[in-house]
């Protein structure tokens, strides 16, 4: 019993007990503050749970220096050694240590407890709420061992894509988000934040002779484990079928239900033989790379399945838009224009319930015809057949910009950005209806993200030049018109921000070569750049060249801010008449 005494005098004599207590309490306000202040500075959890480990391991460790060693004026000697000679510790200042530690833990608990009781979640926490019943089809892999056949897998990934986009209550991300992660570095927790989905469906294609084998993997994005796994071995004749058992398996898995049978395109169209079905993914595979030379060769390829199955619907659409795209590029609208106005017209009257046939028309009627009720009945009809559908998504948004109903348009903009977040369309597309409707620092970040998403794009540079010359910010609005890697729009681009800083010179010199350069497909932006110096009648003598000629850039005459100064003008609302828009307000 003496022994046990002693001991317990001895550990109270070398101020175990008080450095105990003393320990404690700062421990208990470091982690006040790990949990109470770390979230504010947006520090990961995993950091919180690392001091709270690192304080457990640190408890006896600091028993046995207190033990072991004892402060003295001279410094910390062992302890032996200062009552050899004399010197103790009085010990005072670990009363200090521990009110204060107490009075900032209390202080510290009280405050986490009222904040958490009144806080409301900030607005980017609300927002990025991941649906369960959400899903992002990684491409799949291609096993043939033969690089030319990854136009196949590719093709088959996006084909489930537009299949699963036809599940009624599925929230399916669109084709330029998912295919970012081709090449699978990212860990399924962190594609799904990405993407905003809480399922991933995975897999394998091997193509051998006239035979293939798919394996398909739907897997939980927040731990990475597979909900389930099929193995398809197919003739390819059959792939049409393997896409829908995937579909409706994933379907069952995530317990939604598919639209009704009457309701829903069979097979997408699908071509009657498999060498159809093989030009038609040679061609998309090519459209995907959007570039002039690579459109001239996919409508090739989509001559080859058509040529093989005259009714195949989905290659018609897809000429249709390759057509209008090549028309814009070239400047040559015709016979370009009256090929994807053909095209499109065949595509829906094959397969009136084709999503992409529609969206492909609506394109035509609104954006080449200039019909603006027959373009947006068209593509409202493509977002009704697939609502994840991300080309009927942001042409709507479009479309609806340009008739001058903003806040509709920012919500369908908004819509399509939730369904592809990591395109480039779509947040470029945001960032033009928020530059549109005055909202300049929303319009600022997402054309920022835009560029960051694909840096070399054409016209990457665009909203942000604009939006600076708008906020009177003239070096800014230099410094991003020497960035757009596109050599027309950065003419276009200098002769705006040079004028904004008040350069003369240099803003007539950049104007004069604008014009040399872009006469043929820029008149609309020469219109802009007159409107911005305040010649009122230079601007309108472009912007009728640019209506002769059909520009496209025409339609956003009734929402284009730099256009502001010209409104006031009769021969502005002459325009808007003559291009059959509504009045300004």
């Amino acid at each position: 019993m003496s022994d046990k005494v002693s001991f317990f005098a001895e550990l109270k004599r070398r101020n175990v007990y008080k450095v105990a207590v003393a320990y404690g309490v700062v421990s208990w306000l470091l982690m006040q503050v790990a949990s109470q202040i770390f979230p504010f500075f947006d520090i990961p959890n995993w950091v919180v749970r690392l001091v709270v480990l690192l304080l457990i391991i640190g408890f006896p460790v600091a028993l046995i220096i207190a033990w072991a060693f004892e402060v003295t004026p001279e410094g910390i000697k062992r302890t032996e050694a200062a009552d050899a000679a004399g010197q103790r510790s009085r010990g005072v200042a670990w009363i200090y240590v521990v009110l204060i530690g107490v009075a900032l833990s209390v202080g510290l608990f009280f405050v986490g407890r009222f904040t958490a009781g009144h806080a409301t979640p900030r607005p980017s926490e609300a927002a990025t709420a991941i649906p369960e019943k959400s899903i992002a089809v990684l491409p799949l892999v291609n096993e043939s061992g033969d690089p030319k056949d990854e136009y196949f897998s590719d093709g088959l990934s996006e084909e489930l894509i537009a299949a699963l986009a036809q599940i009624s209550g599925l929230k399916v991300i669109g084709r330029s988000s998912s295919f970012r992660f081709k090449d699978r570095k990212e860990a399924p927790k962190t594609i799904g934040e990405k993407l905003g989905v809480s399922t991933l469906l995975d897999g394998t294609v091997r193509k051998q002779g006239d035979r293939v084998r798919i394996v398909a993997a739907l897997v939980n994005a927040t731990d990475g484990i597979q909900l389930w796994t099929r193995t398809f071995d197919r003739e390819l004749k059959d792939i049409f079928a393997v896409q829908e058992e995937i579909a409706t398996a994933v379907a069952e898995s995530l317990k939604v239900t598919l639209l009704g049978s009457q309701d829903r395109p069979a097979q997408r169209s699908a071509a009657s033989n498999v060498e159809a079905h093989n030009a038609y993914l040679q061609g998309h595979f090519h459209f995907q790379r959007r570039n002039l030379e690579d459109y001239r060769k996919a409508a090739g390829y989509f001559d080859q399945a058509i040529r093989l199955d005259p009714d195949y619907a989905l290659a018609y659409t897809e000429r249709s838009e390759a057509w209008s795209f090549i028309g814009d590029l070239t400047g040559q609208h015709e016979p370009a224009w009256s090929n994807a106005r053909s095209d499109a017209e065949k595509a829906v009257a094959i397969a009136p319930s084709l999503a992409e046939a529609r969206a492909a028309l609506g394109w035509v009627r609104f954006f080449i015809d200039w019909k603006f009720a027959e373009g947006i009945t068209e593509l409202k009809r493509a977002k009704e057949l697939s609502p994840a559908n991300p080309t009927a998504n942001d042409l709507l948004a479009r479309a609806i910009l340009y008739l001058g109903r903003l806040d509709e348009a920012e919500r369908q903009a908004r819509h399509a950005v939730e369904l592809d977040p990591l395109s480039v369309t779509a947040q470029g597309n945001l960032a033009r209806v928020l530059f549109f409707a005055g909202k300049l620092d929303e319009a600022d970040a997402a054309a920022r993200k835009a560029a960051e998403l694909q840096p070399a794009s054409a016209s990457s540079r665009r909203w942000q030049t604009v939006i600076a010359a708008q906020r009177g910010d003239g070096e800014t609005a230099l410094r991003e018109a020497q960035l757009e890697p596109d050599e027309g729009y950065r003419r276009f681009e200098l002769a705006v921000a040079q004028y904004v800083r008040g350069d003369r010179a240099a803003a007539d010199a950049a104007l004069a070569d604008l014009i040399a350069n872009g006469r043929d497909n820029l008149a609309y932006q020469i219109a802009e750049v007159y409107a911005v110096r305040g010649e009122k009648d230079k601007a309108f003598e472009w912007l009728q060249i640019s209506f002769d000629n059909h520009d496209t850039g025409t339609l956003t005459l009734l929402v284009d801010p730099l256009l502001h100064g010209l409104r006031d003008d009769p021969r502005y609302k002459t325009l808007l008449a003559k291009l059959g828009l509504p009045a300004a307000s």
